[in-house]
């Protein structure tokens, strides 16, 4: 990866290059004032304030300069608003035509606008972030919460574009107005929303408002739980690559099989225990019977990832023979009276797992003024998948014998998603679309010119708002220019080529957010894996009743996150919500155990009820974090943020059904208190990690 600076400078519009916040030179300067402090030649007191009068120059230049040609801009809306009004009364439809374009010239030199201001919003954060790094001085912190909301200072005017907002407010009312229904009495305020045809340039300049924007919504929220990793710096977008790769039916193909591998995962939670019993094994082995597909899954991952790089098509097709041949295994062990059968069954499906292969595909494929759609449908299909499952189960309450095969409540689930599976495999060889990857010619990084054609790509780690710095301070990613020179070569500052190399390119604060995502799987894990023993033991709940449960308490992801992502996360920090939904699934855990007073079904519902929901919303928020602090160089490649944040949920799923199976020697009454104790150790563990790297998050 070329680092920043030369970034920088190869994506500014020449006509414009010195409005750009001077990068190269404030970053010589932090290098000066390191070895004058070193010297003793200057004081740290004498750097922080020379530091922030020249951030604060900088930032006057970028903000004079934007209001001078958002003035320009206005002033051309104005000389075609009076074209327009003379139009009015002669209507002209070739001079129609000619106003339509003029206002959408206007639209594209708007589009390069805002993408100015989103590069040298992207600048300021790497350089605080430099200079954090440099002198270990939250000087961030200082700097934002002294200029946030002062009178005098023009750092807001970077990130609330009050002005460019009402230019795009502007072009669009005009567009709107001058479409082909020029017949039409209403005005586009006596519509409640806008018609499904919108202009491109438009569309694109909402698309970059949104960038700059400082409220989550419920989309944007949800499509964070995908971690989908995207490139800081943002970077004009060849539309015409996009169209070659993106095919509608592919990407609705990628979310079904994520879909129905959520099913396959949690089919079988509310019969697991039968089943084990019924070969002669302890209840307690559901904990091995359901983790064992979570095993394989820790090793698909890495070559499901590593086979992205040349095909979609064919590890989706290995995926559906390898969960077609597992579930057929996991359904026949019942009747040749084998445990060792049945595991195997479950080790087939976790090789076909094929999660990284579906966030992959929306990754590279996907264009950007979709991804993010496609990215809460992934989430939303996982989801479902894990509502539908115990649901599924519990339908599943008959039995009959075919031949010498028995079909009941513990044999149906695997023959129904063998079923699935293979008219699956059949829908995917008849409309799957192997996408165009593009040549090294392709590659090439287009000319800052094609802003004029291109939308900006999607910045995920813009700023939320100004209560909050504008980047980690205490981030040490290799990414960054400290490493080496602005010249460093591509090859030296790729993607991580192992798991280790990976891991190495991971900060104090990421690796607090990576064992948070182990805390809220683990303890969910134990949740849901041991619901059928823990009911049935204390309640004598049956297999339906369990499967309701389950599917209860997979039906409230969606509803939690439409609230979390349309109105908590507008009211509050993320590190707030961060710490807050840690707290509660702390106190959910506490509230599950069995002391001395007789365990009900109210305290059991209640308290799981907290553990989930608590940890669900914890996971959107800290994926959200986490894809705004990780390292870039894991935004790419078979290692990337992805693949170690699903290799993290798949270890604590696996620690997690071992524990309940090593638990079970101890029996079932103890069963409960026994595999909670590690989810409070761990949970109360993650609370002090995140109280001790709080500042660190932001």
């Amino acid at each position: 990866m070329v680092a920043f600076g030369k970034k920088l400078k190869e994506r500014q519009i020449q006509e414009w290059q010195g409005y750009y916040i001077n990068y190269k030179l404030m970053k010589k300067r932090v290098k000066q004032y390191g070895h004058q402090i070193e010297v003793g030649t200057l004081d740290r007191r004498h750097v922080l304030k020379d530091f922030s009068r020249m951030l604060d120059c900088q930032i006057e230049k970028i903000v004079l300069f934007l209001l001078e040609q958002q003035g320009l801009l206005a002033g051309r809306i104005a000389k075609l608003n009076e074209d327009q009004d003379a139009l009015q009364q002669e209507p002209d439809i070739a001079k129609l035509s000619q106003l339509r374009e003029n206002y959408r010239d206007v639209g594209r030199d708007l589009l390069k606008l805002l993408f100015f201001v989103e590069i040298n919003a992207v600048g300021l954060r790497k350089i605080l972030k430099k200079f954090d790094k440099r002198f270990g001085y939250r000087f961030t912190d200082y700097y934002v919460k002294t200029r946030a909301n002062h009178p005098y200072s023009q750092l807001q005017q970077v990130f609330k574009h009050v002005g460019l907002g009402a230019v795009v407010g502007a072009i669009s009312r005009n567009l709107h107005e001058l479409q082909e229904h020029q017949g039409s009495f209403l005005s586009i305020y006596d519509q409640s929303v806008l018609p499904l045809e919108q202009d491109s340039v438009v569309d694109a300049m909402k698309a970059a408002v949104d960038r700059l924007s400082h409220s989550t919504n419920f989309l944007n929220f949800l499509a964070q739980h995908a971690l989908i990793m995207q490139e800081e710096l943002p970077t004009p977008i060849e539309e015409s690559i996009d169209d070659k790769r993106y095919h509608f039916m592919s990407l609705i193909l990628n979310l079904a099989n994520t879909f129905l591998y959520m099913i396959n995962t949690y089919i079988i939670v509310p019969t697991a225990d039968d089943y084990s019993m019924s070969l002669g094994a302890p209840a307690t082995v559901c904990g091995i019977v359901i983790g064992s597909m979570a095993v394989a899954q820790v090793f698909s991952s890495v070559y499901f990832s590593a086979w992205s790089n040349r095909s979609y098509f064919r590890p989706l097709v290995f995926s559906s023979i390898a969960l077609l041949i597992g579930n057929v295994m996991y359904a026949m062990a019942y009747d040749f009276k084998s445990i060792t059968i049945l595991l195997l069954g479950r080790l087939f499906c976790g090789l076909g797992s094929a999660r990284a292969v579906n966030r992959r595909y929306i990754s590279d494929c996907v264009p950007l003024k979709l991804r993010m759609q496609a990215s809460a449908g992934f989430v939303s299909a996982s989801a479902l998948g894990m509502a539908c499952g115990p649901a599924l189960a519990g339908l599943l309450q008959t039995e009959f014998k075919i031949y010498k095969f028995t079909f009941n409540q513990n044999t149906l689930p695997g023959w129904v998603m063998a079923v699935g599976w293979f008219f699956y495999m059949i829908w995917l060889c008849i409309s799957f679309r192997e996408p165009f990857r593009p040549t090294q010619d392709t590659n090439v990084a287009p000319q800052t010119s094609d802003v004029l054609k291109a939308e900006p790509t999607r910045n995920d780690a813009l700023e939320k708002g100004l209560q909050q710095p504008l980047l980690p301070s205490t981030e040490a990613n290799q990414d960054d220019e400290d490493c080496g020179s602005d010249d460093e070569s591509e090859g030296s500052r790729g993607p991580a080529n192992s798991l280790r190399s990976a891991y190495r390119l991971l900060t104090p604060s990421v690796k607090v957010q990576l064992l948070i995502y182990f805390m809220l799987k683990y303890a969910m894990e134990i949740l849901l894996s041991e619901s059928s023993v823990v009911t049935t033991y204390y309640f004598g709940w049956s297999t339906s009743s369990v499967a309701i449960f389950l599917a209860c308490l997979g039906l409230t992801v969606l509803p939690v996150n439409i609230i979390v992502g349309s109105y908590i996360s507008n009211m509050f920090e993320d590190r707030q919500i961060l710490l807050a939904s840690e707290i509660m699934v702390c106190v959910g855990i506490l509230l599950s155990f069995h002391i001395l007073v007789p365990y009900t079904v109210p305290q059991y519902v209640c308290s799981g009820l907290i553990m989930f929901v608590s940890a669900e919303v914890l996971e959107g928020v800290n994926l959200s974090l986490l894809s705004r602090v990780m390292s870039s160089r894991l935004s790419q490649g078979t290692y990337n943020g992805g693949l170690l944040s699903t290799e993290a949920g798949t270890l604590a799923r696996v620690v997690a059904d071992v524990t309940i199976t090593m638990a079970g020697y101890l029996g079932q009454k103890t069963l409960l208190n026994v595999t909670l104790l590690p989810s409070l150790v761990i949970c109360i563990t993650s609370i002090l990690a995140t109280c001790f790297t709080y500042n660190s998050l932001y």
